[in-house]
């Protein structure tokens, strides 16, 4: 399959899934972290197929591996805040199975991209 648009990559796909667990996760934060840490956690799950967007649109290769380290940046960032919120106790573990495991994957590929994205010596 030829990849035309940010859409038929499977990372951005992956992604987009990983924005939708997120949300729903959120809800289950005390309603006093509604403008703090699930913003932020908000943010940066948004962040990450927002760039991959962004840079497949970009004119150049350098332009688009920049996005996607960006978004790898999201990723890390959106791994913190979760463990975070493990670690304060607003989240268990179990309730983090699924969508750390969906953001291991997508942090997987956002490497590998970046890899692929590296120019040739």
């Amino acid at each position: 399959m030829e990849i035309v648009s940010h859409k038929d990559l499977i990372v951005w796909q992956k992604s987009m899934d990983l924005v939708t667990l997120i949300y729903r996760l959120i809800k289950k934060l005390p309603g006093d972290e509604r403008y703090s840490l699930s913003d932020q956690i908000r943010r940066a799950a948004v962040s990450i197929p927002s760039n991959i967007a962004e840079g497949k649109s970009r004119n150049s290769i350098k332009e688009y591996k920049q996005f996607v380290g960006i978004a790898k940046g999201s990723a890390a960032e959106l791994e913190t805040q979760l463990l975070i919120c493990e670690r304060i106790g607003y989240l268990n573990k179990d309730e983090l199975t699924e969508v750390m495991g969906l953001l291991d994957e997508v942090s997987k590929m956002l490497a590998k991209l970046n890899n692929v994205l590296a120019p040739r010596t």
